[in-house]
């Protein structure tokens, strides 16, 4: 039997993987089949490009559905971690990109729940793996698609 993947993720990266689901099943599926429903009544399916669509669109909702229960039922809560003061999963990083670049503030999460324009990275990205474990004050360099950065930590929440 395949080892099913373990998806990290704060407390309320769960709760808002669990409203999507229920918004999903309660609302998205029966709007689907609707669609589907009055697309059929337009007769001749081979050439009912709205049938297709609606279709497709099922076939997302569903496999979503599948993803989203997957990634719950796998979900390991991220304790908040106050005894360590170096970069970890769940955590608030600051840094300032060297020699004279701004300060840029991140969350650490899951992949599950990273949402870089909320400010959310993944623990599994470039800029995350460079600061996982390092302290206050450490000057890292950060591999990204965009080249080799320098950056300094600032502070650590």
């Amino acid at each position: 039997m395949a080892i099913e993947k373990v998806f990290p993720m704060t407390k309320e990266g769960k709760e808002k993987l669990e409203k999507e689901l229920e918004v999903l099943k309660t609302v998205k599926r029966k709007e689907v089949v609707e669609r589907i429903k009055i697309a059929r009544s337009f007769g001749d399916l081979s050439e009912n490009s709205e049938y297709d669509s609606a279709k497709e669109e099922q076939a997302f909702v569903e496999g979503r559905i599948t993803t989203l229960e997957n990634m719950i039922r796998n979900a390991k809560i991220i304790e908040e971690d106050t005894t360590t003061d170096s970069v970890t999963l769940g955590k608030s990083v600051t840094f300032v990109e060297l020699p004279d670049g701004d300060e840029e503030t991140y969350n650490i999460v899951g992949s599950a729940e990273a949402d870089p324009f909320e400010g959310k990275i993944s623990n599994d990205s470039p800029i995350a793996k460079s600061l996982l474990g390092k302290k206050v004050g450490e000057t890292v360099s950060v591999s990204t698609p965009g080249g080799d950065m320098t950056v300094k930590i600032v502070s650590i929440k």
